[in-house]
């Protein structure tokens, strides 16, 4: 069921929010040649608990770690590591989750570890840019395909591939709710989107083919070609005009 969210409850997903974006600056802005994963981890915990809120993806359905963060052919829920050191033209995308007063924001961010291909700035820099172009697409009266049509028509005309295998979704009491919002689709499919819905947008696009495996460790999903890839996301408000973003 999509529950619609009141002002108020907003105001706290908003404040939740907040601490995501400070998270992911500090984590885009950290991401340098030598550092490891699991530094950076700790930095995020740090800094949540610092803000007295939650870290929503510690101990989700086992999740052992405060962010996710996917390096290079990772393309979502790389678990942070001692082992796993950026090295110079790695991208590393960052996941993170924030619980305030019993509500819940995400939002992801991808970045290049100092001089990166070519190749990596313009998957970067597409997948950054589809999720604006998914952005403008919640708004009321729209349907939840209109978002996923937005985002894979962008992709796929600058010659990459959206994941199929992960979604967007609902976000508010859950870290998870309903509706699910593929990263593709034909418009106009789907539920109707109203005002006071809160969803969670985000790209998941590959440099190669669409394929995607999830290695032994349960959690870190790679590409199948061994090609790059990037992610982005905002937690954003349904309006009457545009999505409103909350992260």
């Amino acid at each position: 069921m999509i529950v619609i969210k009141s002002t108020e409850e907003i105001e706290k997903i908003r404040v939740a929010g907040r601490i995501v974006n400070a998270v992911l600056n500090a984590l885009c802005n950290s991401a340098k040649t030598g550092i490891t994963t699991a530094e950076l981890d700790e930095m995020a915990y740090e800094m949540i608990i610092k803000a007295k809120c939650e870290p929503a993806f510690k101990g989700y359905k086992g999740y052992p770690a405060t962010i996710c963060a996917s390096i290079n052919d990772q393309v979502v829920h790389g678990i942070p590591s001692k082992k796993a050191r950026l090295a110079d033209g790695d991208i590393i995308g960052f996941d993170v989750g924030v619980g305030f007063d019993g509500y819940y924001a995400d939002a992801a961010r991808t970045v290049g570890v100092g001089k990166v291909s070519d190749k990596a700035r313009e998957l970067i820099d597409v997948t950054r840019i589809s999720l604006e172009h998914a952005i403008e697409q919640a708004k009321e009266g729209n349907r939840v395909s209109d978002i996923s049509h937005a985002v894979q028509s962008y992709v796929e005309d600058n010659g990459f591939n959206v994941v199929r295998h992960f979604v967007g979704h609902g976000v508010g009491k859950e870290i998870h709710e309903a509706p699910e919002i593929p990263n593709f689709g034909k418009p106009n499919k789907g539920a109707r989107l109203m005002t006071g819905m809160v969803l969670a947008i985000e790209p998941m696009v590959n440099a190669g083919g669409f394929e995607v495996k999830v290695l032994d460790d349960g959690w870190t999903a790679v590409t199948k070609d061994g090609s790059l890839s990037a992610h982005f996301e905002h937690t954003i408000a349904v309006t009457k005009f545009k999505g409103e973003i909350l992260t």
